[in-house]
């Protein structure tokens, strides 16, 4: 092939996977060609588990955290893969190079799969399936909020029961927090935070949450995601010799927080100015927030968390 057909090649998959690539299960195409079938249980039951990973300046962040947690989640819901972790980390990499995006929202999921439309309720014969996709990063808060900080109210949703959903294995059971963020939108607010069945603090519609009194942070330690940006919050809270702990949170605790932010992949540490109309803080972010949400994103240019893409 000559130079001027191979930059003509470029080019034509430069626009094709202008939006995204996704991996379909057997190979990567441009997001909006992907397609899955309409029988996967993961679409007609949420018989699935997920996992997000973000890719930073051209390098993928804590990607080892990330497959080891969605490998617990599979394992955790029985499947048994069409690939081994080695491969679906090489697809995730290959997916983000085809499409060129330096920084990426990069999503990954394991579905129950494909029924024996002949003996639908026979799980043994299930072909499980993975697929996966990489659009711009998303953030839920964007960054120009984040300076301010962002409103947030306690949600009259309660989360769904750990005895009911794992909520360790990151999984599509969204509707206790689907209603949550509606209420959440009708009230004026950004989001909502969801209490248990006991009117402990839980998490939001995907994310966790901080609490900081007396210099100190607090997160639930029951019926949550066991989030990769929580544990980067425990390690530089450690760093920056600042006590935090997994506990139980009661409302009354959340209510008399002097700081409160909550935290994931697609937004990093993101401060909260008001709860339910009271201002948090004095209506602005808080400092101990501030100081970790700059560490956070310093970290982002640490090597030993960084899995760098070949764009070749």
């Amino acid at each position: 092939m000559s130079v001027k057909a191979k930059n003509a090649k470029k080019d034509q998959d430069a626009e094709l996977y202008s939006l995204g690539a996704a991996f379909n299960g057997s190979e990567i195409v441009p997001i909006l060609e992907a397609r899955i079938p309409i029988i996967d249980m993961g679409f007609l039951h949420s018989d699935v588990c997920y996992d997000v990973v973000s890719v930073w300046h051209g390098s993928f962040f804590r990607l080892k955290e990330h497959m080891d947690r969605f490998e617990k989640s599979y394992q955790g819901l029985g499947f048994s893969m069409p690939y081994t972790k080695q491969q679906m980390r090489q697809i995730l990499l290959d997916m983000v190079a085809r499409s060129r995006l330096r920084d990426a929202y990069v999503y990954m999921c394991a579905t129950r799969g494909l029924p024996n439309l002949d003996d639908p309720r026979n799980f043994e014969k299930y072909q499980q399936m993975f697929y996966a996709f990489a659009v711009e990063f998303i953030w839920l808060i964007d960054p120009e909020e984040q300076k301010i900080g962002t409103d947030v109210i306690v949600s009259s949703v309660p989360r769904i029961p750990k005895e009911s959903v794992d909520p360790t294995i990151k999984n599509h059971h969204w509707g206790d927090l689907t209603r949550a963020d509606l209420e959440a939108h009708k009230k004026g607010a950004r989001t909502a935070f969801l209490l248990d069945l006991e009117g402990n603090l839980t998490e939001g519609p995907g994310f966790n949450i901080f609490v900081i009194k007396d210099g100190k942070l607090l997160t639930p330690d029951s019926n949550v995601l066991l989030g990769i940006t929580r544990l980067t919050v425990f390690e530089l809270a450690k760093e920056m010799k600042i006590e935090a702990r997994a506990c139980k949170v009661p409302l009354a605790t959340l209510r008399a927080a002097d700081e409160i932010f909550m935290c994931t992949t697609a937004g990093g540490i993101m401060p909260i100015k008001s709860l339910d109309d009271v201002p948090i803080s004095g209506g602005k972010p808080g400092p101990i927030t501030m100081r970790l949400h700059k560490a956070f994103w310093k970290a982002h240019d640490d090597p030993k968390y960084l899995t760098p893409v070949d764009y070749k």
